[in-house]
């Protein structure tokens, strides 16, 4: 991990109540897929190149609906403001200030709309398949109207994963906080919660369905399985986030940095890949895009962030992973993303 990530998550771990921090930290089951996601991209080494021009480096890279100018994503979450008093409105603005495309989450804490309003990169939305669909079909097309070029529809989640640190599987928010994005889309008397919950019936037609209903590309995030990746393309699917949710849904889930090949090599050039779990250096994330994903994403590091500093920290923590990674691109020889390919990354598993 940074330097700065690691004072970052520790002054997060004084500054935050604790039950909010073990929310935010806690895995599934035993944590035993939460515990490996960082080791594992140590599971690589590289082949770097040599005698190439890298006087200058380029990090931008195109992704649905925008061009950007660092491969690392704000991956979507919860709640953030159980972390700062302006929540996702500081989580923005200081994704905006490093230049970074974030996600903005369903469960949100502050409306689609407050969020947009200090938003100045590209943003996408993140969005369930509710019990009642209608309330999906409202958020995605608040959110292509307030600016979002994409839709991430997540699909690890048909039931939320117990966590042993938190008494069932998720902190008690109150009502102003968990229904903000909702509550103008409830008849009177309804049960809100119940009705935002994950529709356990869900197949890969909600694609093409969101995909019509927002106007938008639809990328589909929690996969870990070629013919999973495969079967959500030819859905229709604009691209494929390679996560297992943080370690917070299925425990002994296999590590992003594991499933990405197997994804990279079902889906090919069709759509682009992202990836998720343990990204805390430029060589995590040097690995994975050179095994072939287009960005990553940075979840629990963005929250600590945030509680430790608001916008100011999330930007630090953004800026300091992207001069890591142009740093480490250039000593590997490439001078921008299109220059690495899966020869410079070597499986070392079981040595």
């Amino acid at each position: 991990m940074l330097t700065l990530l690691r004072e970052q998550a520790d002054a997060a771990r004084t500054r935050l109540d604790p039950a909010v921090h073990d929310y935010y930290a806690s895995g599934s089951g035993a944590e035993v897929t939460a515990g490996e996601a960082q080791a594992a991209w140590s599971a690589y080494r590289l082949r770097p190149r040599v005698l190439h021009d890298v006087s200058t480096v380029d990090l931008s890279v195109q992704l649905p609906g925008a061009r950007v100018e660092s491969p690392f994503v704000v991956a979507p979450m919860a709640f953030h403001a159980l972390a700062h008093p302006e929540g996702e409105r500081a989580t923005f603005a200081g994704t905006g200030a490093a230049g970074c495309l974030g996600v903005l989450s369903t469960r949100s804490s502050v409306a689609v709309e407050d969020v947009a309003a200090v938003a100045t990169a590209p943003w996408w939305f993140q969005a369930y398949g509710m019990r009642d669909r209608s309330l999906t079909h409202a958020l995605v097309r608040r959110a292509a109207a307030a600016g979002a070029t994409a839709v991430v529809l997540t699909v690890d989640t048909p039931y939320v994963g117990r966590k042993g640190k938190v008494s069932g599987v998720r902190i008690s928010v109150p009502d102003d906080q968990y229904l903000v994005n909702l509550a103008q889309h409830l008849v009177a008397g309804t049960d809100g919660r119940a009705l935002a919950e994950q529709d356990p019936s869900m197949t890969p037609d909600v694609i093409a369905e969101l995909t019509e209903v927002s106007g938008l590309p639809v990328l589909v995030k929690g996969v870990l399985r070629g013919d999973e990746a495969r079967r959500c393309v030819d859905a229709g699917a604009a691209g494929v986030v390679v996560s297992n949710h943080g370690g917070r849904q299925l425990d002994r889930a296999l590590p992003s940095a594991l499933a990405l090949p197997d994804v990279v090599a079902a889906v090919g050039d069709d759509v682009p890949v992202l990836v998720d779990g343990g990204i805390r250096t430029g060589l995590d994330a040097l690995t994975a895009l050179a095994l072939g994903a287009d960005a990553v994403l940075v979840g629990r590091p963005v929250l600590w962030a945030l509680s430790a500093g608001g916008a100011e920290g999330v930007a630090a923590c953004l800026d300091a992973l992207h001069s890591d990674l142009a740093h480490v691109l250039a000593v590997a020889g490439a001078a921008s993303l299109a220059d690495l390919d899966a020869s410079m990354a070597v499986s070392v598993t079981g040595r």
